[in-house]
Formats: structure tokens, sequence, C-alpha cells
């Protein structure tokens, strides 16, 4: 039977009683509430949550569970020629959601940022026969094991045509974002690059909900690694957390004014 951690919604598969504590709530860049861990099956979650959907643009639709669960991030569907992509993962796999997935296509595959957006990938692999591809960094981060699972080195990987995974550490050793160069350039961003709250700029993080910044040298290697990749909008991992214009310009001045924060 799968347990998720309420708290960030990742998957367990447990016999008998689930386990006295979630790995990843444990790490410093996440945190056990003062309440204490507690968890829920995946059957009672579909029956009190259900998904959330938006259209971003024709080929760009977001997907979140409501009411709010776990660190409560959207995941994408990118829709192409070549087969839908899902990036980032929620908790939420119900009935709706898989019969909406099948009439749009399927997944050709799913990539996720980094480990707090892991949560019931196994179950959305398994469904749609949709190989997941996390960065090997991150490895030691799997709580629950998948066959369909296949980790990737180096520093950018291919999905399609047009689409890449690049990593740039930074939150994880393994943390990616996904490049889609198609119009003017989008880039997908998890909380690798976390969009402010007035969308005019994004902000770096070792651990968002302890406050624990990143060093200069770190945020420098990750700006550095974006200067060459276009990209006029990014959508980060939260409802509304959207940068629709100048985006890559932003993520560079923020990137600037960050490090001249630290030194």
């Amino acid at each position: 039977m799968i347990t998720l951690c309420k708290t960030c919604g990742t998957s367990y598969e447990v016999i008998g009683t689930p386990p006295e504590h979630c790995d990843i709530c444990e790490d410093e860049r996440q945190y056990v509430p003062a309440t204490g861990q507690q968890w829920v099956n995946v059957n009672d979650l579909c029956a009190s949550h259900s998904n959330k959907w938006r259209q971003h643009d024709s080929a760009l639709l977001s997907i979140r569970t409501v009411p709010d669960f776990a660190i409560n991030q959207r995941a994408f569907i990118l829709l192409t020629p070549e087969g839908n992509i899902l990036w980032d993962c929620i908790a939420t796999l119900d009935d709706a959601t898989k019969t909406l997935i099948t009439s749009l296509g399927g997944l050709k595959a799913i990539a996720i940022s980094h480990p707090h957006y892991y949560t019931t990938m196994q179950d959305w692999a398994a469904e749609f026969n949709a190989p997941i591809y996390l960065h090997a960094s991150d490895s030691k981060w799997v709580m629950c094991d998948s066959p369909w699972i296949k980790f990737w080195d180096g520093d950018t990987l291919a999905l399609a045509q047009d689409i890449k995974l690049i990593r740039l550490g930074g939150h994880f050793a393994g943390g990616c974002v996904l490049h889609w160069a198609r119009e003017e350039g989008i880039v997908l961003s998890g909380d690798i690059l976390q969009v402010t709250p007035g969308s005019d700029a994004v902000s770096f993080m070792w651990s968002y909900p302890n406050m624990l910044p990143l060093p200069a040298r770190t945020v420098c290697d990750i700006i550095h690694r974006l200067r060459a990749v276009k990209f006029n909008k990014l959508y980060g991992a939260f409802e509304g957390k959207d940068i629709l214009e100048d985006a890559d310009a932003i993520v560079q001045r923020s990137g600037e004014k960050y490090i001249n924060c630290l030194e």
C-alpha cells in the first residue's frame, strides 16, 4: 500500500503501519510540523481532493491539487508533436485526471525538477507507461522505487527536439529546469528558481521553508548556465508565479542582486 507524507506528499510503500519519519521532511531543506509526522493513503487523498486545470496557451497546461495539499506545487503538461510531457508531479492522480490526460494522448515522458516534487510519480508512470527522468545526483531521495525511473547524468538532457532539461543545482545537487525552445522560449523552473510575489524577480534558496540561502558562488554558477539560454517566459512551481515577458533578463538581474546582497 502507498502512503503519503501530509507535509511534503512523498510516497512510501508500506506493509502495516506507516514509517515513523519522512526522510524528505527530516532533511533541513524541508521540515517536520510542530504537530508531528502525519500520513494519508492515496485513496483517501483522492476522495477528499481533486485537480484544478489551467490552460496557459495552446500547448501548455498546469494542474494543481485542491484544496491545498502538502507543498501545494503545480505540475505542467506540455503538448508536443512528439508526445506529451509531464513536468513536475502532484500527488493526486484521480480518475478524472486519468481520463483527461488519456484524451490528450497520454504521456511520453515525466521529468521532475527535484525530490520535493517526486510525490506519486511511480503511479503516474505506471498509469501512462511513461519513463521518469530524474537526475542521478538526487537518486538517494527516491523513497518509492519504480521500474520506470531513468537516472541521467551531466548538465543537459533532450526530451524532444525543442525540449531539454538543464541541471542548475542549488536547491538540490540535481535540481533541474526545463527549457522549451518554442516561440521566444519558455522555462519551467519548479522552485530551483523561485518567482517572487511581484512576478518581477526570482530568488534562489537552499531551503525555502527554513529560509537558508545559497552561497554566492552557487548562484553565480546558476545564472552563468542560463546566460546562453533564450527564454521570454518563466513559470514557477506555484499558481500565479509566472513571468510573462523578459524572463531571461529578469533572472540575470535577480542573480546579480542576490550576489550583491550576500557580498
